[in-house]
């Protein structure tokens, strides 16, 4: 029983991991659009039907000469008139698939971004940033050209060429079948050509998704690269990725061409079986001439559209690979919160009850136990690499536990949705991100729809408000991309007047001025010892006398709290806290 459910939990998990499973989801609310869509097609197809019949009708009697003029105009009205409304169907075709497609994009767009915001941490960084732009924005505009033409255009081209050929074997069924003669040559082209896309198109992606890598990491590291005279190391990184991103397409479309080349040769060749039987058919008088003539005409217009249908071949397993990148994303593991909490913290004490945590298949934290009480300060410190950043970042809950628990006010945070956690916590890491947008916007992230008096009030609280009216906007002046426009410890600041603007009963800053010279970290300190007051506040220093009156310190070694308490008391009971203390102040005597 239990082999048959694992049998069947798998086939499930291959059948979500469908191509048209999945474009099924992100048609959701667009699935109308793309019915009238087909609708409109298929209305079109009627159209042109009705027009080839009207013209095999005036073929037909303008050859045996009867009827008078009037019934060819009143015949020649009828397919202008067929002909305009199977374009104008075709128009309204496109214009829905294109509108709901647009939709479907939009649609896959969100649930990426989404589908980020749940994620662990980890799972995000695991790739580049190069490689979330090319699937949630350059590869999913790629799939627009072919949901928005494949609907109304394949379908329409399909039909169309089956009902003509349908039309034509009504005529005369044996002439209808000899210019298929040519027909399986092309599929056999076709298939042996379509046979080697799982082959190569995955190493094509693959090579495209490193050379956005290599161009977002030359881009974002050109400052450093000039500093350092690497240009030459790190653009022919650049061009090495660029010449084997297009290797890979030359030497697929060189196995391809042959086998394309003669299968467009081929589909398109009905007359080589037509004309000969229809010709013979037309002399031993069991073939009208006029039906050969109109079979003549019917038979361009049952090819071509196959040969246009097939154009899009290509591009639907192209779809295929593009949905399956974002599958992958939309896939991972989300961390373990609730949509709605099913427990509300009575406090802010922090606890830590047994902490194990594994990062890039090594465990880093070895059940990590930690009592922090509501509105008292406390400092994480440790040598580099100790697990220091990775504890405040659980507790920040940007990465999930492996095991253990880690609880706020009794309740354990993963019975708290993610929405309300957040509103318990500020968090402010080493590396602060600010967005293209004015500094007024970028603190105003902190809560949603204050007004400019209070974020101007935030950052008078946080000492920022002089710097900041220094710059050449004051307020308005934009940060630029991932804030390039300001220095390290103008960013640091804008984040620490951010997270304060929160006003979250529980601040975690994770050496949040680092990047601080000594006069603006002593503004800032004095700054955050007001504006923290009362709060629960958890500090990642790397300057210990900035956490010296702390009134609880966790040393941590090796992914384990080797120590915990006063300063006194540590600098009195642990070896390592009290080298690491006598280190700092030798430093510091030397800055002197």
């Amino acid at each position: 029983m239990e082999k048959e459910n694992g049998n069947e939990a798998s086939a499930q998990a291959v059948l979500n991991r469908n191509t048209f499973s999945w474009l099924w989801r992100f048609t959701e609310g667009k699935r109308g659009t793309y019915l009238i869509s087909v609708i409109m097609a298929l209305l079109g197809i009627a159209c042109m039907l009705l027009s080839y019949i009207c013209l095999a009708e005036l073929i037909r009697q303008l050859i045996s000469g009867g009827h008078k003029m009037s019934f060819y105009v009143q015949r020649g009205v009828q397919i202008g008139i067929l002909w305009v409304l199977r374009y104008t169907f075709h128009g309204l075709s496109t214009y829905s698939s294109h509108s709901a497609t647009f939709g479907l994009i939009g649609n896959a767009r969100k649930k990426l971004l989404k589908k980020l915001g749940t994620m662990p941490l980890g799972a995000v960084q695991a790739h580049s940033s190069g490689e979330y732009k090319n699937i949630i924005c350059d590869r999913a505009d790629q799939v627009e050209p072919t949901l928005a033409h494949v609907l109304p255009e394949f379908t329409a081209n399909i039909i169309g060429a089956i009902t003509m050929f349908i039309y034509m074997m009504t005529i005369d069924y044996r002439v209808g079948l000899w210019q298929l003669i040519c027909i399986p040559a092309g599929f056999i082209s076709f298939s042996v050509m379509m046979a080697s896309t799982p082959k190569y198109y995955p190493d094509t992606i693959k090579k495209t998704k490193a050379l956005n890598a290599a161009a977002v990491e030359y881009i974002g590291g050109i400052e450093v690269i000039k500093a350092f005279g690497q240009s030459r190391t790190s653009y022919g990184k650049f061009v090495k990725a660029a010449r084997e991103g297009a290797d890979c397409f030359i030497n697929w479309m060189q196995k391809e061409n042959f086998w394309q080349n003669f299968g467009m040769a081929c589909f398109p060749a009905t007359m080589l079986g037509l004309l000969p039987s229809g010709v013979m058919y037309c002399l031993n008088g069991s073939l009208a001439p006029a039906d050969l003539i109109v079979l003549i005409i019917l038979s361009f217009r049952t090819v071509t559209p196959l040969i246009t249908a097939f154009g899009y071949t290509d591009d639907i397993s192209k779809v295929g690979e593009i949905v399956s990148d974002m599958a992958d994303i939309l896939d991972e593991k989300d961390m373990e919160r609730p949509e709605k909490s099913r427990a509300v913290p009575a406090s802010h004490d922090i606890s830590l009850k047994n902490v194990h945590f594994t990062y890039k298949d090594k465990e880093v934290l070895h059940g990590i136990d930690m009592e922090i009480k509501d509105g008292t300060v406390n400092a994480l410190v440790g040598p580099s690499g100790s697990g220091k950043s990775t504890v405040a970042r659980l507790i920040a809950s940007l990465w999930d536990v492996d095991s253990g628990e880690i609880r706020i006010g009794g309740v354990n945070i993963r019975d708290m949705s993610l929405k309300e956690y957040n509103r318990h916590i500020a968090y402010v890491s080493q590396e602060n991100y600010l967005f293209d947008q004015t500094v007024m916007d970028n603190i105003r992230m902190g809560r949603e729809g204050a007004t400019d008096e209070e974020v101007i009030q935030a950052a008078k609280k946080c000492g920022c408000h002089d710097f900041i009216m220094s710059l050449e906007k004051g307020y308005q002046t934009i940060c630029g991309g991932s804030g390039g426009h300001l220095s390290g410890g103008e960013r640091q600041r804008i984040s620490i007047a951010r997270a304060m603007l929160k006003d979250a009963p529980v601040v975690i800053l994770d050496e949040a001025t680092s990047y601080t010279d000594p006069e603006s970290e002593a503004v800032i300190q004095n700054a955050l010892s007001r504006l923290t007051k009362g709060k629960t506040l958890i500090v990642i220093a790397h300057r210990l006398s900035t956490i010296a009156d702390a009134d609880k310190i966790f040393l941590i070694n090796g992914g384990k709290v080797e120590a915990a308490g006063t300063q006194q008391e540590l600098l009195a009971d642990s070896p390592l806290y009290r080298s690491m203390w006598e280190s700092h102040i030798a430093v510091r005597k030397e800055e002197a």
